[in-house]
């Protein structure tokens, strides 16, 4: 199978900002990354490595950020693998991974990774809203522009993370910077004037011509995101917004030095469960 030949292939017409409830997310969203698959790990697969754990297109590493705490022999669940680069990379650092992601097509490349490095961890297909993992299994949780913004009830996605998490447990997660959303996704100058309302909550969708929802992105504000995570039971440690670096020429859809030498493009939310034995 190719990039040329994806499976359940889409052809969006159009784009809105609509209202996109868990169904319609979760049916878009997997048949967009069953059809793209191919051809993002074509695009991104050099940089994103078959082992390497990058949080964003700044080329932030967890080898040197270290957001994740002492991984050795711990627990982890990757919500949003993707290829599962990032879990590969976990299990060379001595953790026990878990990877979970909706797409089939995108596992697939996990499994082909597994085979490329010799490097295998367990593998499961799951919509982030609903973890089929037992309570208190996990030491730590993460994704890196994972599940988060691709669900349409997000704080239930925090919630099914702190049930999963021992007490105590750490959840770190890297998200397109919520200003980012009142920009263009453009790399040029035109993705520096603001087009749409910071506080329009209303999802961005891609739809096909049947008007049905072919892709599907949420916002939300860093105010909504952190009464998410306080009513799910953690604290914020840390809110880190990676600085463009100087040396980095290249761009990745919205993101390019122009840009980033003006605008935060990330944000990763590092948070720790409130919970106690007992």
């Amino acid at each position: 199978m190719s990039a040329a030949d994806p499976p359940d292939a889409v052809h969006p017409i159009g784009v809105a900002r609509r209202s996109a409830d868990s169904s319609t997310s979760v049916r878009a969203n997997r048949r967009w990354w069953n059809s793209d698959a191919d051809a993002y790990q074509a695009e991104h697969g050099q940089f994103l490595g078959a082992a390497d754990f990058v949080w964003c297109p700044e080329r932030l590493r967890e080898a040197d950020a270290r957001l994740l705490g002492d991984v050795t022999g711990r627990r982890i669940l990757e919500v949003g693998c993707g290829a599962a680069m990032c879990s590969r990379w976990l299990a060379g650092q001595g953790a026990r991974p878990v990877a979970l992601d909706l797409s089939d097509r995108m596992l697939a490349h996990a499994r082909a990774g597994a085979q490329q490095t010799g490097i295998d961890v367990p593998l499961v297909q799951a919509d982030g809203e609903h973890l089929p993992f037992r309570g208190d299994c996990f030491d730590i949780a993460f994704t890196a522009f994972g599940a988060v913004p691709f669900v349409a009830d997000s704080a239930r996605l925090m919630r099914e993370v702190a049930r999963v998490l021992r007490p105590g447990g750490r959840w770190v997660f890297a998200v397109t910077h919520p200003i980012r959303w009142i920009f263009p996704d453009d790399p040029g100058p035109d993705g520096l004037l603001a087009s749409t309302p910071y506080f329009d909550r209303s999802a961005y969708v891609e739809f096909d011509g049947t008007g049905e929802a072919t892709y599907v992105e949420h916002h939300r504000t860093l105010g909504d995101r952190i009464r998410e995570l306080v009513a799910a039971g953690f604290r914020l440690v840390d809110l880190v917004e990676p600085e463009w670096p100087a040396e980095l020429d290249a761009t990745w859809g919205q993101w390019s030095p122009l840009r980033g030498a003006i605008l935060p493009g990330t944000a990763i939310y590092v948070c720790e469960s409130e919970r106690t034995d007992g």
